[in-house]
C-alpha cells in the first residue's frame, strides 16, 4: 500500500492502494489483542463510485448460499443506487409534418440495460439488454415503472435530430449525412456507453434542440417500438401504414438520403408484427434514426434491445 501524507494532493490514477479511511469496527474486535487487530479493510463509496456497483453486485452473487440475508441487503443497495442513477433526458415538445403533436416526454440517454438481474438500468456502464422479446421488454419497462418508447416518440426524436447542426458530418442540416452511431461492424457487439469507435462517423450520440444528448439512436443496437400510430391496445401493428401515416411521412429525405435509414419498407400489411428502429452495429447503410422494420414479437436477439420513456 501507498504511504501518502498530503491526501489533499492525491491524484488517484497515479496511485493504488493508500490509507483513505479510519475503519474502526462497533463490537471492539479490532482492539489490540481482538480477533481482528490486524485485520484490513476496503471502502467503497456507494453513492458516487460507478466501480462500486458492480463489486456489490459481485459480493452479493458470492455471498448469496452463505449469508442470503446480507446478499438480500446488498442487492437492495444497488437496486435503489441504481434506480436513482437512471440516467433520462427531457424531449420538448415537438409538431411533426403531418400535425400531429407529440407533448415533451422523458427517454433514456441509452438503451434499457440490466446490471442485476430482472433490474432496468440506464446509464452508461452497462452493455445493452439483448435477447429480448419484444412483450418481455414493454413488461421489464412497466415493472421499472416507465414505457417503452412509442411510434410518434421515436418520430419525434428523430425529426428533431435532423433539425440540429450538430448531427451532421458536414456541420450543418443537409450537409454531408446525420452521424449514424455503430453501423459499420468495427465494434462486433453490443457495446456500453463508453466505447468509441475510431470511424468519425460512427459518432454515437445526436443532440436536441435543448442541448441534451441521447445516445445509439441510430446503431448499436435496434429497438423495440410500441406502435401507437398503426397498432392495437398492446403496440403490435393492426393494420397496414395509411399513405398520411406519421409513420410515412415524417422522414424529411428519402430512403437512405443524407443516412437517415433505410426507409423502404412498410409497404403491405404487417399486421401482427412489431416495429423495431435504429440499426445495430453491422447495419450498414441501412443504419440511420428513421430506419423501420418489423419483427415477430417474440423475437430475440442479440441485436435487439429497448429504450424507456416516462411522463414529465
Amino acid at each position: 500500500m501507498n504511504t501518502i501524507t498530503d491526501l489533499n494532493t492525491v491524484d488517484q490514477t497515479t496511485v493504488g492502494l493508500y490509507g483513505k479511511f479510519l475503519v474502526t469496527r462497533a463490537d471492539g474486535k479490532d482492539q489490540p489483542g481482538g480477533k481482528h487487530e490486524h485485520d484490513e479493510y476496503f471502502v467503497l463509496n456507494t453513492t458516487t463510485d460507478r466501480h462500486a456497483i458492480p463489486a456489490l453486485i459481485a459480493y452479493a452473487e458470492s455471498c448469496q448460499h452463505q449469508y442470503p440475508l446480507l446478499a438480500k441487503d446488498l442487492k437492495a443497495i444497488v437496486s435503489n443506487n441504481l434506480k436513482a442513477a437512471n440516467d433520462f433526458i427531457e424531449v420538448p415538445a415537438i409538431t411533426l409534418p403531418n400535425g400531429t403533436v407529440v407533448p415533451a416526454f422523458m427517454v433514456g440517454r441509452y438503451h434499457a440495460s440490466e446490471a442485476m438481474p430482472g433490474m432496468v438500468t440506464i446509464n452508461a456502464d452497462y452493455k445493452p439488454r439483448v435477447n429480448i422479446n419484444y412483450h418481455d421488454a414493454r413488461k421489464a419497462s412497466a415493472e421499472a415503472g416507465y414505457q417503452l418508447i412509442s411510434e410518434t416518440q421515436w418520430l419525434a426524436i428523430a425529426y428533431e435530430i435532423t433539425k440540429q447542426d450538430d448531427n451532421w458530418t458536414g456541420g450543418k442540416v443537409g450537409e454531408g449525412e446525420i452521424y449514424r452511431g455503430l453501423h459499420k461492424d468495427t465494434a462486433h457487439g453490443a457495446q456500453n456507453g463508453h466505447f468509441t469507435s475510431e470511424e468519425l462517423t460512427e459518432r454515437r450520440w445526436h443532440v436536441l434542440s435543448n442541448g441534451e444528448r441521447i445516445y445509439d439512436f441510430s446503431g448499436n443496437v435496434y429497438s423495440w417500438v410500441f406502435d401507437d400510430v398503426q397498432g392495437d391496445d398492446n403496440g403490435i401493428i393492426a393494420k397496414a401504414f395509411a399513405s398520411d401515416s406519421p409513420t410515412v411521412t415524417t422522414a424529411p429525405y428519402k430512403s437512405r438520403e443524407y443516412g437517415i435509414g433505410d426507409t423502404s419498407t412498410g409497404s403491405g400489411n404487417w399486421s401482427g408484427l412489431a416495429l423495431v428502429r435504429g440499426g445495430c452495429w453491422y447495419s450498414g447503410g441501412r443504419a440511420g434514426v428513421f430506419i423501420l422494420y418489423h419483427v415477430w414479437p417474440d423475437y430475440d436477439a442479440g441485436n435487439v434491445g429497448f429504450r424507456c420513456t416516462k411522463s414529465l
